[in-house]
């Protein structure tokens, strides 16, 4: 089993990184979210200098950010920083689509960046259409020592619904799921199986991994503290930015659970109030995956970050991570938030007992 870490890049990330690398956690992934965060390519270059050992990577990566060429020759300019530790998710993008006003790319579409990817990290000469055009790309002088793609880089895609799991099974790429209980978790992970079994794929080469949003409860401490609050809220509240936008841009392939109803229509008087009106996206993301906004703030109750993140006791936690290591995920990554350092060491007393 291995762990590793979520991070919202902003400027002092790679410290956080070398901190994680310092207890001794595997991996760091940093979201793309550029409306939001700080440049995911300038920050994982930034961590890639600061460490020496754990792995990086985008996590995920959203092809409408940036041409296929481009995110390939990022990826290479890192595995020469960082030579043999760089891997690279991708997914059809959530936050970082919607505070563009855009729905998720395409299935279609996200496979053939894969397509495209993968070649140029191969050092193949390929086609790749561009402008309504076709032409052939391919990198020019992968030996003057600009870029490494001798060193091979894994990806990862984020897939949440049944159709992004059997992509991941035909493109025999890693898993990166976002259970968000026990039984989720196991009917997420036996649909994977089947998808990769059934694409004639072996399971011993299955690569799977779980985010895992949450906070470690101090003896005695409610679901609704002010540090609980602080630490996972934000993971709570995603739910509902995710839901509120559906109609506009669809959802990220989860039913809403009964119990979400109420709160959901509590946010949608809030999220009638934003403005521009036609630019609702813009406050309704703001802070996401970082910390709650004021109006968020009576709406994230103890029962709700209960059911809606893993935060829990070290000892509730220690077993739940255990079940899903039997399950079948190989690898558990904390959402670690904004701002909240101590989680490295809170959740390093879980994993280690793991």
């Amino acid at each position: 089993m291995q762990f590793g870490i979520f991070v919202p890049p902003v400027i002092d990330s790679a410290g956080l990184v070398k901190a994680a690398e310092d207890i001794g956690y595997y991996r760091a992934w940093m979201y793309d979210t550029p409306m939001l965060n700080s440049e995911l390519f300038v920050s994982l270059t930034a961590a890639a200098l600061r460490s020496s050992k754990i792995r990086i990577g985008p996590g995920v990566m959203i092809p409408g950010n940036r041409i296929a060429p481009v995110a390939a020759s990022g990826l290479a300019t890192l595995n020469a920083l960082a030579p043999g530790r760089i891997d690279w998710g991708i997914g059809t993008g959530f936050t970082a689509r919607r505070t563009l006003g855009q729905r998720p790319v395409k299935l279609a579409d996200l496979e053939e960046y894969v397509r495209v990817l993968r070649g140029l990290l191969a050092g193949e000469t390929l086609e790749w259409e561009f402008e309504a055009k076709r032409r052939k790309i391919g990198f020019l002088d992968p030996d003057i020592g600009a870029i490494n793609i001798r060193d091979p880089m894994a990806c990862y895609m984020s897939a949440f619904g049944p159709k992004a799991r059997q992509m991941v099974a035909k493109l025999g790429a890693g898993l990166i799921d976002a259970p968000h209980n026990i039984e989720h978790a196991r009917h997420n992970m036996e649909h994977m199986k089947k998808a990769w079994v059934d694409a004639g794929r072996d399971l011993a080469d299955l690569r799977t991994m779980a985010a895992i949003p949450g906070c470690v409860l101090q003896d005695g401490e409610n679901y609704d503290s002010p540090r609980v609050k602080s630490q996972t809220g934000p993971h709570a509240t995603i739910a509902l930015h995710s839901l509120i936008e559906a109609e506009e841009f669809g959802d990220i392939g989860r039913a809403p659970p009964p119990f979400l109803a109420p709160i959901l229509d509590r946010y949608r008087e809030i999220y009638k109030n934003y403005a521009p009106v036609d630019a609702r996206y813009l406050s309704n993301h703001r802070g996401h995956l970082m910390y709650l906004r004021a109006e968020e703030e009576a709406l994230c109750s103890g029962d709700f970050i209960k059911a809606t993140t893993w935060t829990a006791t070290r000892a509730d936690l220690i077993e739940r991570m255990r079940e899903l290591q039997a399950i079948g995920y190989q690898n558990l990554c904390v959402e670690m938030g904004y701002r909240h350092p101590e989680k490295l060491r809170e959740w390093s007393e879980v994993f280690e007992r793991v």
